[in-house]
């Protein structure tokens, strides 16, 4: 579109099947109150789903101005679409000044579909947003080339300006506004709309549930020299009741999934603790765990640049000290 008719930023806030929100559009909602608060417009979360009372009063407790919801039982599961099309007729009603989407699968499918029928550009897989007080132009920051460049992405000329951002990049800040507006859209499309059906779903084994939301990360790097060694991480990720991570050189040599990877490439994750276990500190792994509350590392060279951003660091044989650590866990527990 070539005009807007507010600053409003907009935050789509999917729903998950048990019916809570996704973490991920919850940690949207933080950059954008900081958005909102230069572009001088409401910060809009957008929900859809059958039942969303309790979706409601948790967005609501995320720092929102205004919540729209859309509820009808063919909102009931994610339709590519259902959801296109309600999403594009909400935005050429309103026209806010962005939109922002989690990089989820989801939000991955249903973006582009938006970007190209609204005629504005898409900023996909970010992994920073901010926007200039001036002009109220978002600058979309992703990597390029491989994760060896970081890319500032600007749309100018159309609207709304639209990005996906990785899950994991914010944390959600928790902030109860004194008064949120609660406002209900009918937008009935018939479930006839929908041309897409899906008929079973096949979780692919091995895979972490949700590593971008786990509280505690065991990560491996090269500096393992093996695939074995990723199962040792795993009885210490067990141990501690967290997840397994890996650098993007531990993928490519083939020791574990691309579904565990974290970097540029990879997830972006923000845990209470983060173990980096054999891995050297290369700037494009950093980017991805830098923001983890705490940082252990365990390296055989002290001067690992992981070393810098660690907040404690242990200088020594991870064959060693892995299954030590370990055991004490596994005493105390």
């Amino acid at each position: 579109m070539k005009d807007k008719k507010s600053n409003d930023i907009w935050v789509f806030v999917e729903i998950k099947e048990d019916g809570s929100v996704q973490p991920s559009s919850l940690e949207l909602l933080n950059p954008g109150m900081q958005i909102a608060e230069k572009t001088k417009g409401k910060l809009v979360a957008v929900l859809f789903g059958s039942e969303l009372q309790s979706a409601v009063k948790e967005t609501a407790e995320y720092g929102a101005d205004q919540i729209l919801m859309v509820q009808g039982s063919e909102y009931e599961e994610y339709s590519t679409d259902i959801y296109t099309d309600a999403l594009c007729i909400l935005l050429k009603k309103y026209a806010p000044a962005a939109l922002l989407i989690a990089a989820t699968n989801n939000g991955r499918d249903m973006s582009p579909r938006i970007a190209c029928r609204l005629k504005t550009g898409l900023t996909a897989d970010c992994t920073g947003v901010d926007a200039e007080e001036d002009s109220g132009c978002l600058l979309w920051t992703r990597p390029t080339l491989g994760g060896n460049l970081m890319a500032c992405i600007v749309c100018q000329e159309h609207w709304p300006q639209m990005g996906t951002i990785r899950p994991g990049t914010y944390k959600k800040k928790k902030i109860v506004k004194e008064h949120v507006e609660v406002r209900r859209e009918f937008v009935k499309l018939g479930a006839s709309r929908n041309r897409v059906r899906v008929y079973e779903t096949i979780e692919e084994e091995g895979v972490p549930a949700d590593l971008e939301s786990a509280e505690i990360i065991v990560a491996g790097g090269k500096g393992l020299g093996s695939a074995q060694g990723f199962q040792m991480l795993q009885n210490l990720a067990d141990a501690l009741g967290g997840a397994v991570g890996a650098t993007r050189g531990a993928v490519e040599e083939g020791w574990i999934s691309h579904a565990f990877q974290i970097g540029q490439t990879g997830k972006t994750v923000s845990p209470k603790l983060y173990i980096a276990c054999g891995i050297s500190g290369a700037i494009q792994h950093m980017v991805g765990m830098s923001s983890a509350n705490m940082i252990i590392a365990i390296n055989q060279d002290r001067e690992a640049p992981i070393f810098q951003i660690a907040d404690y660091g242990i200088v020594g044989d991870i064959y060693k000290i892995i299954p030590e650590f370990t055991k004490k866990i596994v005493d105390i527990v």
